[in-house]
């Protein structure tokens, strides 16, 4: 499947909700103010107290920095009070205290391509916002980036519930719905007519309470260049999964993030036309002919950086378009019918001798560590989307994991998958790393994940906000019946 089919699939999604909310103020709490959790969201806690002692547990903080064996975490009202050695930690009275020999604790995930829609059918996606949520959550995600709205309020709303404490989930930085150029054709996109319609396209989504932007594949560039300028304006930041606009070009523009590596770039499309998208496949044909150590990438890897525009790895979704590579974790959760539908799927993509992302997948790895290792801001998410199989939460889990597979170290891929993104999204100084002072959204896991990076997916007890949730009941709340709810 080409990046085109699988970006025009994804354009199928949800249907858009009709109903305006009254109230559209960001309803994120002020820290140190966590609302009162509703009583179905407390059917997956399993500790809430005001103060809890992690003990005998190894640290793996986010910032790359080795594993510090044998500390102890103290938590109090939701943020982490205090780190350090069992000998010089004094736990507070009336702590609960949790012994974790033999444990790792890293931070949230905090994940920044990430969907609340999945295919049902040929071309066909369903809104998942309340089973995804939880998944993502058991996952150990406890920030993300949604990469792409086309449910409207729908995306905004379930946020905002989030937030209130009446559902469970992932702290949500809402995308816009997509900002597409004309060319796509789906009742569902808005096809924007000019640069002003961006900047009202902008305008609006921004008062509703959107807080990220996404560029989608037939925007020209004048249109880009509006609503990026718009949504700085607004203290939004711009992505974008492109085809019509060079990454060259929209990094000078000024754009913030790129998505899906340099999978969906035509950079390297030799007859490109300004503000025109090659046709099927022609990006990807590019890519598969140039040469990652050649001058050419190199030179556009410098431009992007000295650009400080970031890159969202998403090998999780191209990774089930490869041959011979495993199952996806996760499939398991999905209704019965959907589970056969993406495993007779994966049995046609493994016997397809003849697919381009045989060579594909391992150039366009390379090419992402090689922009990480000259200094880029690499990011990480999974994309639930093209022909099924990218599960959340199974799937950030398996995001890191191809990371370390793809020549980063495990300490290297943790970092891109929880400090990195709350640095893109500005909110490194609350998460994405373990510190004192910080918001304790923090993932037990059974075992050691900066010596054995497999050992992520042994998670066994996600904290957000200090709320510890258990996350096989989480996943046991939805088995069987994602693709439903």
């Amino acid at each position: 499947m080409t990046i085109n089919r699988v970006t025009r699939q994804r354009s199928f999604v949800g249907v858009l909700a009709l109903v305006l909310v009254a109230n559209v103020a960001e309803s994120q709490p002020a820290r140190g103010a966590r609302p009162a959790l509703a009583t179905a969201v407390r059917a997956f806690v399993q500790i809430d107290t005001p103060t809890v002692a992690l003990t005998h547990v190894r640290v793996i903080d986010g910032t790359g920095a080795p594993a510090r064996p044998d500390q102890t975490i103290v938590i109090r009202d939701g943020q982490i009070s205090t780190i350090g050695t069992g000998a010089s930690v004094q736990i507070p009275a009336g702590a609960q205290v949790l012994d974790l020999t033999g444990k790792s604790v890293i931070p949230g995930l905090v994940m920044v391509h990430e969907h609340l829609y999945y295919p049902t059918g040929p071309g066909v996606y369903a809104y998942l916002a309340e089973s995804f949520t939880r998944l993502y959550l058991a996952g150990g995600v406890t920030s993300m980036r949604t990469g792409g709205n086309m449910n409207g309020f729908g995306e905004l709303n379930i946020k905002r519930s989030i937030d209130r404490g009446e559902r469970a989930g992932p702290w949500i930085d809402a995308t816009a719905p997509y900002l597409e150029g004309a060319g796509l054709g789906l009742m569902q996109v808005h096809e924007l007519t000019d640069a002003a319609d961006a900047r009202r396209l902008v305008d609006y989504w921004s008062d509703m309470g959107a807080t990220s932007l996404k560029a989608y594949m037939h925007i020209t560039r004048d249109e880009l260049r509006a609503a990026i300028d718009e949504g700085h304006k607004r203290g939004l930041k711009t992505t974008g999964h492109l085809c019509s606009v060079t990454y060259r070009e929209a990094a000078q523009l000024g754009i913030d993030n790129l998505e899906h590596g340099f999978f969906a770039s035509t950079d390297f499309v030799a007859d490109k036309k300004p503000d025109v998208c090659p046709g099927q496949g022609g990006g990807q044909a590019a890519l598969a002919a140039v040469d990652p150590n050649g001058e050419a990438v190199k030179s556009l890897i410098r431009d992007l950086v000295q650009h400080h525009v970031a890159l969202t790895s998403t090998l999780t979704v191209f990774e089930t378009f490869t041959p011979g590579r495993p199952m996806p974790p996760g499939v398991d959760v999905l209704d019965p019918l959907l589970r056969q539908q993406f495993e007779q799927r994966f049995a046609t993509t493994a016997a397809n001798a003849k697919s381009p992302y045989t060579a594909l997948f391992p150039k366009a790895r390379q090419m992402e560590v090689d922009f990480f290792r000259a200094g880029g801001l690499l990011l990480a998410g999974t994309d639930p989307t093209g022909g099924g199989g990218v599960i959340p939460g199974y799937s950030d889990q398996r995001a890191i994991e191809l990371l370390v597979e793809s020549g980063l170290s495990p300490l290297e891929a943790i970092k891109v998958g929880t400090l990195n993104g709350a640095t893109y999204l500005g909110r490194a100084t609350r998460v994405g790393s373990i510190a004192t002072g910080k918001q304790a959204d923090l993932v037990v896991i059974d075992g050691d994940p900066s010596a054995r990076i497999e050992d992520i997916r042994k998670v066994s007890l996600v904290f957000k906000e200090g709320v510890g949730y258990d996350p096989a009941k989480l996943i046991a709340s939805v088995r069987g019946k994602v693709g439903l709810f």
